[in-house]
């Protein structure tokens, strides 16, 4: 498909606006975390206050680690008046893009004072062997 040189310029700007709400609700719903490492392996950690931990599920797809969940209302207002509210419910998802040198096989988990924390081993260096290789004749 071609496009003119008239509506190539408007179609990136016509659509930004939409792009950056996408990008905000992305991020209005994915958990707040952390990531770093040492000579042992990879942490991850993500915020979750009040997320049970029967309403999370992580994955493991490939190289990527998935974490997926919900945070669910915690009480109904059957009658009253709601001032406002700040707190953020609904399904939330978070992938993390695993290190070649990670044990995807080997993640563990936490769940602790509302912070999921993911722990990834390294993968062992293998460590060269020496052998004799025969010769054929």
């Amino acid at each position: 498909m071609v496009e003119s040189s008239h509506t190539a310029g408007l179609w990136p700007s016509l659509f930004e606006p939409l792009r950056t709400v996408g990008h905000k609700i992305a991020d209005w719903f994915a958990p707040a975390s952390e990531a770093g490492s040492d000579q042992d392996g990879y942490q991850i950690d993500l915020e979750l206050p009040g997320v049970s931990k029967d309403d999370i599920e992580i994955a493991q797809h490939e190289n990527v680690l998935i974490v997926k969940g919900e945070k669910r209302a915690t009480r109904e207002r059957k009658d009253g008046s709601v001032y406002f509210c700040e707190r953020q419910y609904g399904a939330f998802q978070r992938s993390f893009r695993l290190p070649p040198d990670a044990d995807g096989a080997a993640v563990a988990a936490v769940l602790r004072d509302g912070v999921l924390s993911l722990t990834i081993p390294r993968i062992a260096p293998q460590t060269p062997t020496a052998r004799k290789i025969p010769i054929s004749i």
